[in-house]
């Protein structure tokens, strides 16, 4: 058995697999950090190998003192990944962008892929039919887009996330709703036309932890699946090892 753990900008997600097998999920907070991962390994006792994925701010260490009993691996730019990176800085390439893109590759073979992960940022990764990450982008994702027009203004509230009645805003409070959330359903589905235009024999992959809210609101037909990056985290292990 393996335990992945995805370190987030706002939170870290774990899960545990045997094989392809899925086990069961973990989502907590950085500061429950080892005391999760302490009752995760009470509750499967069998776990051999911890796997880290991280863009958040935890110290290795607090990883590397279950080192006595498990054998603890940090994926980086230095492992092997089933795709060619073409990206112009590659080095500067997020380590959770490489591991979808991985998981895209070796889900979806013989295609052009774009992987859409929707959380503290959205971010768009494109690997095409012949296994070339070619980039993507970077954009804010829906709670940093209620927290600049708050942080940024003088009057407008913080909101939290709430479907909006209408796109036309009859009150400040609707038209925030109707800004965020249709602006960036537009935006989303806009990038996924611009690459439809000029790939064919595609597949869109949204995963992330607003997706299920974007989801049923995108106009473009998309395979939406929040655990996708521990997936690929087990995925991008599996092939690790074959390859190493």
């Amino acid at each position: 058995m393996i335990l992945v753990v995805d370190v987030g900008n706002t939170r870290i997600k774990a899960a545990v697999f045997e094989d392809a097998t899925l086990f069961e999920i973990f989502v907590f907070s950085k500061i429950e950090l080892q005391k999760n991962i302490e009752n995760i390994l009470k509750k499967f006792e069998k776990i051999t190998d911890l796997i880290v994925s991280s863009v958040g701010d935890v110290e290795k260490q607090s990883f590397l003192a279950y080192n006595n009993v498990l054998n603890v691996h940090f994926l980086s730019h230095e492992d092997p990944f089933p795709f060619l990176n073409r990206y112009a800085t590659p080095k500067t390439l997020g380590i959770d962008r490489m591991v979808l893109a991985a998981g895209a590759t070796l889900q979806f073979p013989n295609q052009n892929r774009l992987v859409i992960d929707a959380g503290t940022c959205v971010t768009y990764d494109f690997i095409d039919e012949e296994n070339n990450y070619l980039g993507g982008a970077i954009a804010p994702g829906l709670r940093l887009r209620y927290e600049a027009l708050h942080n940024f203004t003088a009057k407008l509230p913080l909101l939290s996330l709430e479907s909006p009645k209408d796109f036309i805003g009859t009150s400040t409070s609707e038209s925030i709703h109707s800004g965020v959330v249709n602006g960036f359903v537009y935006e989303i589905d806009g990038f996924i036309d611009e690459y439809k235009a000029r790939y064919s024999n595609f597949i869109i992959i949204l995963t992330g932890g607003d997706t299920d809210f974007l989801a049923k609101r995108l106009k473009n037909t998309i395979f939406a699946n929040s655990n996708f990056l521990l997936e690929s985290l087990n995925q991008t292990f599996q092939y690790k090892i074959k390859n190493d």
